[in-house]
C-alpha cells in the first residue's frame, strides 16, 4: 500500500501543479493557487516522510500533517469553485482524490495508534 499511495500523492501533487498553472491571472487567483500548491505538494512530500518513520508514534504524527495538508486543499479547492474561479465540474475528480486520499490517511492513523 505505502509505494500506491506514494505514486497516488505525488500524482495528485502533480495535478495540483497543473491546476495552479492554469488559474486565471489575478491578484486573488495568484494568493489561492499559491496556497494550493504548497499544500498539494506538501501531501505527497509529508507521505514519504511518514513512510521513512523512525517509530509508530513518528508514523502516526507524520500521518497528521499529511492529512493537515489533505484537508487545507480541499478547503483551497472549495474556495476556487465558490469565488467562481474555476467551474465545479473542472474539479470534481481532483476533489474527490483529495478526499480519498483524506479517508486512507485517517484509517491509517486509526490502524496504527491501535496497535
Amino acid at each position: 500500500m505505502s509505494q500506491e499511495l506514494k505514486d497516488r500523492t505525488k500524482a495528485f501533487a502533480l495535478r495540483i501543479i497543473r491546476l495552479t498553472e492554469a488559474l486565471p491571472r489575478s491578484r486573488t487567483s495568484d494568493v489561492i493557487g499559491r496556497q494550493l500548491l504548497r499544500s498539494g505538494t506538501s501531501v505527497g512530500a509529508n507521505y514519504r516522510a511518514a513512510c521513512r518513520a523512525k517509530s509508530r508514534r513518528d508514523f502516526v504524527a507524520k500521518l497528521g500533517i499529511v492529512e493537515e495538508e489533505c484537508d487545507e486543499c480541499i478547503f483551497w479547492m472549495e474556495l476556487l469553485v465558490e469565488a467562481d474561479l474555476v467551474p465545479e465540474e473542472r474539479l470534481a475528480e481532483l476533489m474527490a482524490e483529495a478526499n480519498e486520499v483524506l479517508s486512507i490517511v485517517i484509517a491509517s492513523q486509526k490502524t496504527a495508534r491501535t496497535k
